[in-house]
């Protein structure tokens, strides 16, 4: 199962760009052992890559009670990150120093979603 975006889906996000902000819906499963690796890239996402790309976590937290979903629907984290526009997500991910930070969140996780939002009127 992927859970890094390839080029292809950077280049869908960048056609798809209705312009403004973009929030990133990331929902999580994480692999045995791998909240703390994830952790690790959380805390290096936060300190360096956010500023240096305009970005901001609005919302991180673990999964709990499901009310609606089917079996194998539940996540155990989702992560809401807001950029400025689809391009520093994009330039971002593209980062020769952030790609060597990526590997703690591929090896972190079994599963991902990771979904551009665009905003309600």
């Amino acid at each position: 199962m992927a859970v890094d975006p390839r080029g292809a889906d950077l280049k869908r996000l960048i056609a798809d760009d209705p312009g403004g902000p973009v929030v990133m819906l990331n929902l999580l499963r994480f692999a045995e052992g791998g909240f703390e690796s994830y952790q690790e890239y959380a805390r290096q996402l936060h300190e360096t890559f956010l500023p240096r790309y305009g970005g901001e976590v609005l919302y991180a937290g673990t999964g709990s009670t499901v009310l609606v979903a089917e079996d194998g629907q539940s996540w155990d984290a989702v992560v809401v990150v807001r950029y400025p526009h689809r391009e520093a997500f994009s330039r971002m991910v593209a980062d020769p120093e952030y790609q060597e930070v990526t590997r703690l969140r591929t090896e972190a996780l079994t599963e991902a979603v990771l979904q551009a939002t665009i905003p309600w009127g």
